[in-house]
């Protein structure tokens, strides 16, 4: 047993803490033996205790060899930087350090969270398809001193770019005195390329076509100098923090057949790096209403903060039983874009939410566990024609996909006949569908983002 692993069995009565004074979150050094300081459930004094670190590995999903050099960061259901940056070391592995509200004892309360990884000359994950799936902190288990976590779900399979892009930025961009994060977004020709900078803002952006870019930070609660520059194989480029004031946007919520739901969150992505198709984009950090606690907007919301520039506001990606209405058949479902002007007040429009199609099994709550092809279940949904099931594994490859035919007053259901790996995390996502009498096929509904998730022991 490592002294660390030492310190916290003896110490294990008080949450692993080496400080017996009050800590702040902010001042790494207020803690002792490699702890942090954390936030503590039903407590508003925080305290130390061991970190919570995930253990995992990059890897070519052609080759499966480890990704050197990769950057790995944890982000929450809203897209929002949730920890720092963990660098992959020669055989892929890394250590990603998360914060996480603690119990009394010091284990972790539970706080889904997903993967983002970008790695020179390979797609970034998470892609236009290729989505993660959630990891929970709260699963957890003390050793050598941390709460780790590691399954398949900590592995990131990445594709190699075809044809690769030479081109990277990387700098350094000056840390708000707050802490918040920061997201970089280098911009050429509309499309905006992105990446979370590290907590003492160190950044990289890879596989950038060279050309004349303009870049620019994003941060809730500060401005930054945007600049221009030419972006060749390696390219520098540090970020300041300018005197002009964050803007706001607003905006409302329209329910439509919203079930027994009671609320829902809001998030701006940056416009640059918004995909119609899938209807994600990368967030600055923490441009959420509200701007903490449980999704509870149901009409008007607000989002302060907002650094000046061009974004796509969308609502539900919580699960709150509410999905962003998906049918692009009626009004008030078109994409919301809004410009935020230093120090203004934007509209941020109307647009509306509606009853997410309820997961029954597996993973209905939380990720079962299963030993054979699971029936894939689901609440029916009103006056759809058909369902598109598509299932996802751990490193975010669709392996197996249908569509059956709508049911009336009964449980859809399906026999997944997909792969079985053991170790291995899936997810399965329902779209219900609808055909017009013109042949135009409108999306109804569809399962939440977080539910749905199975795994072979």
């Amino acid at each position: 047993m490592t002294k660390l692993g030492f310190v916290c069995v003896i110490a294990a009565a008080t949450g692993c803490g080496g400080h017996d004074g009050p800590c702040d979150p902010a001042v790494p050094s207020d803690c002792d033996h490699g702890q942090v300081c954390e936030q503590v459930t039903g407590s508003s004094t925080p305290a130390c205790f061991a970190p919570v670190e995930l253990h995992g590995r990059v890897l070519d999903l052609a080759t499966h060899a480890g990704i050197a050099g990769a950057r790995v960061v944890a982000v929450d259901v809203n897209g929002a930087a949730a920890s720092g940056v963990a660098i992959s070391a020669a055989d892929g592995t890394y250590a990603l350090q998360v914060p996480a509200e603690r119990a009394t004892g010091g284990a972790p309360a539970a706080f889904p969270i997903t993967l983002r990884t970008d790695a020179a000359g390979y797609q970034a994950f998470p892609g236009t398809i290729r989505q993660p799936l959630p990891i929970d902190v709260a699963t957890a288990v003390m050793m050598s001193g941390s709460y780790v976590v590691q399954s398949a779900l900590t592995d990131v399979g990445l594709l190699a770019r075809t044809p690769a892009a030479a081109g990277a930025l990387h700098g350094h961009v000056e840390a708000p005195a707050d802490h918040v994060g920061v997201l970089v977004v280098a911009e050429l020709a509309g499309k905006g390329a992105a990446a979370i900078a590290a907590r003492d803002g160190d950044y990289a952006i890879f596989n950038l076509a060279p050309g004349h870019y303009t870049v620019t930070a994003y941060a809730r609660g500060h401005v930054y100098a945007p600049a221009e520059l030419d972006v060749a194989a390696d390219t520098k480029l540090d970020l300041a923090l300018a005197s002009d004031k964050p803007g706001s946007l607003s905006g409302q919520i329209n329910r439509v057949d919203g079930k027994a739901a009671t609320g829902t969150s809001v998030i701006a992505f940056v416009e640059s790096t918004f995909d119609p198709l899938t209807g994600r984009g990368v967030p600055p950090p923490g441009l959420r209403a509200p701007a903490s606690g449980p999704p509870s907007i149901t009409g008007a919301f607000t989002i302060d903060g907002v650094p000046p520039g061009r974004y796509v506001v969308v609502a539900a990606f919580e699960n709150d039983g509410l999905v962003r209405d998906p049918d692009h058949c009626i009004n008030g479902t078109a994409d919301v874009h809004v410009q935020v002007a230093a120090g203004q007040t934007a509209a941020g429009g109307t647009f509306k939410v509606t009853g997410a199609l309820a997961v029954m099994s597996p993973g209905a709550t939380q990720a079962d566990a299963v030993t054979t092809a699971p029936m894939l279940t689901w609440a029916d949904d009103a006056g759809e024609d058909d369902y598109a099931v598509d299932v996802f594994d751990a490193l975010g490859q669709r392996v197996w996909n249908t569509t059956i035919p709508g049911v009336s007053g009964g449980t859809p259901a399906v026999a997944y006949g997909g792969p079985m790996a053991s170790g291995m995390y899936y997810q399965f996502r329902v779209t219900s569908t609808k055909t017009q009498g013109t042949g135009t096929t409108c999306e109804l509904s569809r399962t939440e983002d977080l539910r749905g998730v199975f795994y072979v022991p």
